[in-house]
This record gives structure tokens, C-alpha cells and sequence, in this order.
């Protein structure tokens, strides 16, 4: 096994949050890899939405599974094996106990919307709104999806509405510079 590094999730912090000075915080995600059969970098998109959730202190929901490549641009990008992902999340969701809630689904990126064609008993359910299939273009429209809440846009001067995932993730980030500040004039490393 050959061990693979992504910087996805620091790239898109980096370029999201480190426009006025650079973040005092760094992210990579490490994992190994197999280069056959199944492998890739089809779960990043949902690596960066576990970061970005856990800065903002927003919990993810539990009942949508996530499948996605992500450019360090926040663009959703295609992934393989679309199909069997979301066959098998919507076979764990009908096991599970209480079966299908009508809540459950799957995101996927909008590329792989196109070409996707699924088993008639998980088409059905998707048409009757007993399981749902969501496409996303953008890791926003994901955090729209999971977190229950905008990503947010910055105004003229770089500043997200503090109520936003991206406006809680900056107050975050800028916590962790006044900690820091406070250790460098305390000495402290």
C-alpha cells in the first residue's frame, strides 16, 4: 500500500480564509491507498465538509451519505463508481432499523448526474420521495445540504455574515490567531 496525502482541505482553507493574512491553521488529510480495485479521492468532498463542520461547530447529518472529488476551489469533480455508492447506502438504509424515513439520501457531484442510471427498486424510491439523490456542483451547495445552513459569501473586504458556515468558520480561524498571538508575546512556543 502506498500512502497517499490530500491538501485539498488546506488549499480551499487557504484560499478561502487566508485572503487578508495566512491562516495559522493547517490541514491534510493522510489515509492509505491501494491503486486498485476501488480507491481514489472520491471521499474528499466529504473530508472537507467534516473539517469545515468541525471549525464552525455545526454538526453533520447523519442520515445523507456523501460520495465527491473536490478541487481545492470548492468545485464539486466527478468520482467513479456512483452508482454502486449510492445502491449500497440506500440497501443500509432499508436494513436499518425503521427502514426507510423519507429523510435519507445521497450527494453526489452534479457530473455524475448525467450518466447515472440506477436499480429500479432505488429509482422508484427516489421517484415516490422515500429516498432522495441530491447533486452538487460546489462544497457550498454540499454544506447547504448537511449543515442545515448557507456556506455565506464575502462582502467587498473579505468578511463572511457571522452566521454563516464560512462566517463561524473565520471567527474560528481568528480565535485561533489571538491564541497564538497571546503564546508569542507570552513566550510561549
Amino acid at each position: 500500500m502506498a500512502q497517499s496525502s490530500r491538501r485539498a482541505p488546506w488549499g480551499f482553507l487557504a484560499g478561502r480564509f487566508g485572503q487578508t493574512h495566512p491562516p495559522s491553521f493547517s490541514c491534510s488529510i493522510t489515509f492509505e491507498q491501494t491503486y486498485g480495485g476501488v480507491e481514489g479521492d472520491s471521499a474528499s468532498l466529504a473530508e472537507l465538509i467534516a473539517v469545515l463542520s468541525d471549525l464552525a461547530q455545526l454538526p453533520i447529518r447523519q442520515d445523507v451519505a456523501i460520495t465527491g472529488s473536490v478541487s481545492q476551489a470548492g468545485r464539486a469533480q466527478a468520482i467513479g463508481g456512483a452508482r454502486w455508492k449510492i445502491e449500497g447506502f440506500f440497501r443500509v438504509c432499508e436494513a436499518a432499523a425503521g427502514g426507510l424515513t423519507g429523510t435519507q439520501g445521497v450527494i453526489v457531484p452534479e457530473a455524475n448526474r448525467v450518466n447515472l442510471v440506477l436499480r429500479d427498486d432505488v429509482a422508484t424510491a427516489v421517484a415516490d420521495g422515500r429516498f432522495h439523490l441530491w447533486s452538487v456542483s460546489t462544497v457550498e451547495d454540499a454544506l447547504a445540504l448537511l449543515l442545515g445552513r448557507a456556506a455565506g459569501s464575502a462582502d467587498a473586504e473579505g468578511r463572511y455574515p457571522i452566521d454563516s458556515v464560512f462566517g463561524l468558520v473565520a471567527a474560528r480561524l481568528a480565535a485561533f490567531d489571538r491564541i497564538l498571538a497571546k503564546r508569542r508575546i507570552a513566550g510561549s512556543p
